[in-house]
């Protein structure tokens, strides 16, 4: 599971350190506004002075955890409650398979969870 996790890295990175300029990105705001403040600033700093590796590493543990539907199906499960609680009404799902025919499942099977 957490080698799983850690390809949410990467992404996150680019998301949070990437997608904008300093002072403009909102997904930095958003990890910001999450209480990742200083976390947010070094892998922006990071990613945009082209270390990108650095920046990937910043990406912490917990904030890979909170943003990833990644582990058993109970797990899933409570995560989905927990967004649909806190009103989350669309997910973006990049589900990790093999072939396309398990990513669709995989997607089938989130979608039931979510009810």
């Amino acid at each position: 599971m957490t080698s799983l996790r850690e390809h949410s890295r990467p992404e996150l990175a680019l998301y949070i350190g990437g997608m904008g300029a300093r002072g403009r990105n909102f997904y930095n705001d958003l990890a910001r506004r999450f209480g990742y403040e200083a976390e947010a600033k070094a892998i922006q700093d990071a990613y945009l002075d082209g270390r990108r590796a650095e920046a990937e590493a910043l990406v912490p543990a917990e904030l890979v955890e909170r943003t990833s539907l990644i582990g058993p199906q109970g797990y899933i499960a409570e995560r989905l409650a927990a967004y649909r609680e806190a009103g989350v009404t669309t997910l973006n799902v990049t589900p990790l398979a093999p072939t396309h025919q398990a990513r669709v499942r995989l997607i089938e099977r989130v979608r039931a969870l979510a009810g």
